[in-house]
């Protein structure tokens, strides 16, 4: 059978169980206001309309006597279970999750594990970097100590010039050092820069007392190239 709400015209189809042979109180799911069904009216079956009929030959005073329709069977009244609700949700019923909240959690957890990749790099990995974008990260000036040998330029086969640097990086100091990135810069006569590059040490940490040695190698720099200059970067050059 269909329900209709009177207070917000919201209808529900329902099996005619639920109401029962004698109604029964029901709640609205939308506005949740409850009224009294009554149950579905109980039509005569067909065959006992036929038989309250008259025949041709009988009266119509004699008819009802003759044909009347054996009595209802006894209805056993029962009162419907309180908690039984027609309009609620039925089992298995799991509550909504709020996606929402679980996509900014992950967004914020995803954007701290970035924030803490990019400080390990810049940290462990390429402490120049750190200077080079402007960040308040390490001492300002590193104890080690930069050595570089003369420097070689030498005509290759096919006419191009190779110009090689190296050098030895040393920590003086009584603690291990973090070894940053080798800034060569090449100046011409007047002090102007021409030419400059970056050399990434072997290793990036030297113990007390210990060593490194490091080299480059470049093709065709600028022939107006007079003097090398090397530092460390994001420290001025010595």
């Amino acid at each position: 059978m269909i329900l209709e709400c009177p207070e917000c015209s919201t209808r529900y189809l329902v099996p005619d169980s639920a109401i029962g042979v004698d109604g029964r109180t029901v709640r609205c799911a939308t506005c949740r206001h409850s009224w009294f069904q009554p149950p579905l009216p109980v039509e005569p079956p067909p065959a006992a309309i036929a038989a309250a009929e008259p025949d041709a030959e009988g009266s119509a005073a004699e008819a009802p006597a003759r044909f009347a329709p054996p009595p209802p069977p006894p209805v056993i009244e029962a009162a419907p279970p309180q908690d039984y609700d027609a309009f609620a949700h039925r089992p298995p019923f799991r509550p909504t999750r709020n996606l929402q909240r679980r996509r900014t959690w992950a967004a914020v957890i995803a954007g701290l594990l970035m924030l803490a990749g990019v400080a390990a790099i810049i940290w462990l990995g390429a402490p120049g970097l750190a200077s080079r974008l402007g960040l308040p990260i390490g001492s300002a000036e590193s104890p080690l100590r930069l050595k570089d040998n003369p420097i070689e330029r030498r005509k290759l086969e096919n006419g191009s010039e190779l110009f090689a640097v190296s050098g030895q990086v040393t920590n003086p100091s009584s603690t291990r050092q973090r070894v940053p990135d080798i800034r060569a810069e090449l100046r011409d006569a007047q002090g102007r820069l021409v030419y400059g590059w970056t050399i990434t040490p072997e290793r990036r940490v030297l113990p007390p007392g210990g060593s490194i040695e490091f080299n480059s190698a470049k093709l065709d720099v600028p022939s107006n190239s007079k003097r090398l200059e090397l530092s460390f970067a994001g420290e001025p050059a010595r």
